[in-house]
């Protein structure tokens, strides 16, 4: 593991749970090249990540260790993130609804034959599920929302769908948290278009626009719209004390155009003015 620290300086840590070794083999033979899938006790993990950290003065792995929590791996990588988590999320295998597994999903049995004998009725019926029989076989008559999403799947159900030979989850390495230079983060960055990054900074600088207007902060921001009301402002007052400067000799003479016109921006410092409140 120190090696592998050594050698790389991108980090997938993944959830295995549900994962089987064939998979795993899978994936190591899909991913092999550019990675490598580490697989191990969590205490172990950790204290290599210690000792290797003590031993070259690499704090920044530290940070690795509150996130090796439950059942993990780590996929250590030189290849590019996203396309390496792509690649993980490939090796996805249906399986059997376990007892006291949450569901992520809906699971719902259409109507239809069973393909079971007769002697399954009762099991049905302890379910409330509506059969009949037809042809020597159960026959479901209407759909039944067998667990809902966020529920744990019961005894009862289980054996349900494990004699229907229903496998409604697929499971695969889940990519949790990414590692990179010293930094841990969310896989929902690799997913940013330069749109969204692009909204989220216009989004920020907006704020930062409101915030110093309301307050009357000067920021780089901000700067454009404080000289517009400035201008706006010295302008009503050249309107309205008939006093005239060279920026507004055509807007004075435009608006001398219609009264009206003149109202308005003689009225504009007003409009800035708070409110009072009684």
């Amino acid at each position: 593991m120190c090696r592998l620290f050594e050698e790389y300086s991108q980090i997938l840590i993944v959830g295995a749970d549900h994962v089987s070794s064939k998979q795993l083999q899978d994936i190591r033979r899909g991913v092999r090249g550019h990675s490598v899938v580490l697989m191990g006790k969590n205490t172990m993990m950790k204290c290599s990540l210690r000792l290797y950290a003590d031993r070259t003065g690499n704090m920044d792995l530290l940070t690795l260790v509150a996130f090796i929590v439950g059942k993990v791996g780590l996929i250590f990588t030189k290849g590019d993130l996203k396309e390496v988590s792509e690649e993980v999320s490939k090796y996805k295998v249906g399986g059997l609804a376990r007892a006291g597994v949450v569901s992520p999903i809906d699971i719902v049995i259409k109507p239809g034959s069973t393909g079971l004998d007769p002697s399954n009725t009762s099991f049905f019926q302890a379910l409330n599920i509506p059969t009949k029989i037809n042809k020597g076989a159960v026959e479901i008559v209407v759909p039944v929302e067998l667990v809902k999403k966020g529920e744990k799947v019961g005894t009862s159900e289980a054996t349900l769908l494990a004699k229907l030979d229903k496998k409604p989850f697929s499971y695969a390495l889940v990519v949790l948290f990414l590692y990179q230079n010293g930094s841990v983060f969310s896989p929902k960055a690799l997913h940013l278009t330069d749109q969204d990054l692009a909204d989220n900074f216009s989004g920020g600088v907006s704020m930062i626009v409101s915030l110093s207007l309301a307050i009357s902060y000067p920021t780089l921001a901000v700067a454009p719209h404080m000289f517009v009301n400035a201008y706006n402002n010295v302008l009503a007052v050249a309107m309205a004390t008939a006093y005239s400067f060279p920026q507004a000799k055509k807007v004075v003479e435009y608006l001398k155009e219609d009264e009206s016109k003149i109202a308005i921006v003689m009225s504009w410092p007003l409009m800035q003015l708070p409110k009072r409140k009684d």
